[in-house]
C-alpha cells in the first residue's frame, strides 16, 4: 500500500494572548508551518479549527482574513474545519467566504483511504455547550455504514470521551471538551465500521491517543498553546502517514509519536459488561455467596 501523507494544524488562535494561549505568536508560527509543508510535501493540509481567539464581529472577520492569507501560499490541497472560536461571532458562511471553500461535511478520495471532514456544529451554545444536531450524526452514520476502505475522520471537537485530568482548560470543565449526550452516539456509529478508522481532532489543546473499540482517537496540540510548554507556545503541528500502518508525529516543543498497524484499527472490541448488579450471571453468583 502506497503511503498517503497528511499535515495537520489545530487551534491557531490568532489574536490577543488569552490565558495560556499565545495568540500574538500565531502568524510567525504559521510562517514556520508553511515552510514545513513546503519541505514535507503532504498530499493535503487539514486545519482542525479555532483559527482565531474571538472578540467581536469586526475583529473576528479581520483575524480570520489574516489567517486565510497565512494559508494562501500553501500549494497542497487545503481543507478547513470551523472551531467554536470561529463561530462565536461569525457564521459558517462567513468563514467559508473568507477561506474560499464550502465548509459542509465532505469526503475526499485519497486513493487507499478516504478523508472524512466531519464539520459538525462547533458553536458553543449558551446555555447548553456543544449540541450535536441529528443531521450531523446521520450524515456520519451513512458514511461509516457504506465505507469500503479505511477512514481518516477529522473534526474540531473530539468524541472519544477521553479523560481531561490534567488539562488546563477542561479538567474542571469536561462537558465543554466534547458533545455531552452526543459523543456516545458517535462512538456507537463508529463501532459499526467494517474498515480501519482513525479519528483526529483539535479543541482540547494537548496531544492524546485513545483507543475505543479498536478505533484510534487522536487529539493534536494547539499551535499557540503554552500550558504544557511554559513560557513558550507549543508550536505544534502534525504529520500523518497512512499505509499498512499509521505513523503520527507531532513537531514543535510538545512532541508526540505513535505507530499503529492499520489492520488492527478494523478490529472491534467485545461489548462492555453492564453494571455488575444488573448482570444476571454475576447477580446469581453474588446471591449464592451470601
Amino acid at each position: 500500500m502506497s503511503s498517503i501523507r497528511l499535515a495537520f494544524v489545530a487551534d491557531i488562535h490568532h489574536g490577543r494572548d488569552n490565558f495560556t494561549k499565545k495568540g500574538s505568536t500565531a502568524m510567525a508560527l504559521m510562517a514556520e508551518f508553511r515552510r514545513f509543508v513546503a519541505e514535507a510535501r503532504p498530499d493535503a493540509v487539514i486545519d482542525l479549527g479555532d483559527r482565531i481567539t474571538d472578540e467581536d464581529t469586526a475583529t473576528d472577520l479581520r483575524l480570520e482574513r489574516e489567517v486565510a492569507e497565512a494559508f494562501a501560499p500553501i500549494a497542497a490541497p487545503r481543507f478547513h474545519i470551523c472551531g467554536n472560536h470561529d463561530r462565536d461571532h461569525l457564521s459558517v458562511a462567513d468563514n467559508a467566504g473568507i477561506l474560499g471553500q464550502d465548509l459542509g461535511h465532505q469526503t475526499v478520495d485519497l486513493g487507499a483511504w478516504t478523508l472524512v471532514l466531519w464539520r459538525a456544529d462547533s458553536r458553543i451554545h449558551r446555555p447548553g455547550g456543544f449540541i450535536l444536531p441529528e443531521f450531523d450524526l446521520l450524515w456520519l452514520d451513512a458514511v461509516v455504514r457504506h465505507a469500503g476502505k479505511p477512514l481518516i475522520i477529522a473534526s474540531h471537537v473530539p468524541v472519544s470521551g477521553h479523560s481531561q485530568v490534567g488539562n488546563y482548560y477542561f479538567e474542571r470543565n469536561a462537558d465543554f471538551a466534547t458533545y455531552p449526550g452526543g459523543a456516545d452516539r458517535v462512538r456507537a456509529v463508529l463501532r459499526g465500521a467494517k474498515v480501519p478508522v482513525v479519528w483526529i481532532s483539535g479543541h482540547v489543546h494537548w496531544n492524546t491517543l485513545t483507543q475505543v473499540d479498536g478505533i484510534a482517537h487522536i487529539t493534536l496540540q494547539s499551535l499557540t498553546e503554552s500550558f504544557t510548554t511554559q513560557p513558550q507556545p507549543a508550536a505544534s503541528w502534525g504529520l500523518m502517514e497512512l499505509s499498512d500502518q499509521v505513523d503520527w508525529r507531532v513537531f514543535g516543543l510538545d512532541r508526540f509519536e505513535a505507530r499503529l498497524a492499520t489492520a488492527d484499527l478494523a478490529r472491534r472490541w467485545t461489548t462492555p459488561l453492564p453494571p455488575f448488579d444488573q448482570h444476571p450471571e454475576i447477580r446469581a453468583r453474588l446471591r449464592a455467596a451470601e
